[in-house]
């Protein structure tokens, strides 16, 4: 089992907690949390993109000019592609780009994620993680006591001082236990947890 120090919010180590293996230890599947990457940016996506065909522009019904002895080439409809104010050829239409894992993948992903947070010393645990009211600068000291600059911070419970102090501040999101994901958990430079997310984390997830 791995061994991380636990801070308090002024920075100071006050202990050390042992971290499960089934959960912090587990051995990396990079192709795993590629995908599980993939599959959070492709059902993010809209699909929205769209263009006419020419079946969907009006007007052209009417044949511009009759088919023969005019000296131009034969055309029956004014909205075919090749007009101005024509359909598309292969004109996109909306899509759903999402795709599914499975729930063992994603767990693997997820577990993945986090060890790799662990072996890489980014993941920071506090003893706990409480404001008296929301203000923006108390969060920003903690932060800067830890020294956590792109931070994701996971909580146990929603502590709206915390989040709502936190939501103003430049690259830290906030996240509860049962909201984490491998992008997020990626994307920011360290996981800081507090010690009751620890513990609900190996919970769900051992």
């Amino acid at each position: 089992m791995a061994n991380v120090s636990v801070y308090n919010m002024e920075g100071k180590e006050v202990g050390t907690m042992e971290l499960s293996d089934a959960v912090f230890g587990v051995e990396i599947n990079e192709h795993l949390v590629h995908m599980a990457v993939l599959q959070q940016l492709a059902n993010n996506r809209q699909g929205t993109q769209k263009a006419k065909t020419r079946s969907e522009v009006s007007g052209g019904g009417k044949k511009p000019w009759r088919q023969k002895e005019t000296g131009h080439a034969r055309q029956g409809s004014t909205r075919a592609p090749q007009w101005k104010g024509g359909g598309v050829v292969f004109a996109p239409v909306p899509r759903d780009y999402s795709f599914k894992m499975n729930k063992k993948e994603k767990r693997a992903a997820l577990k993945s994620a986090l060890t790799s947070r662990v072996q890489e010393n980014k993941l920071i645990v506090l003893d706990e993680l409480k404001l008296d009211e929301i203000k923006t600068k108390a969060m920003v000291n903690v932060l800067q006591n830890i020294h956590a600059d792109k931070a994701l911070v996971v909580l146990n419970e929603n502590d709206q001082n915390v989040i709502l102090s936190a939501r103003n501040i430049e690259n830290v999101k906030t996240a509860l236990t049962n909201t984490i994901n491998v992008y997020d958990i990626l994307k920011y430079n360290t996981l800081v947890v507090t010690k009751a997310a620890v513990e609900k984390i190996e919970e769900v997830y051992a």
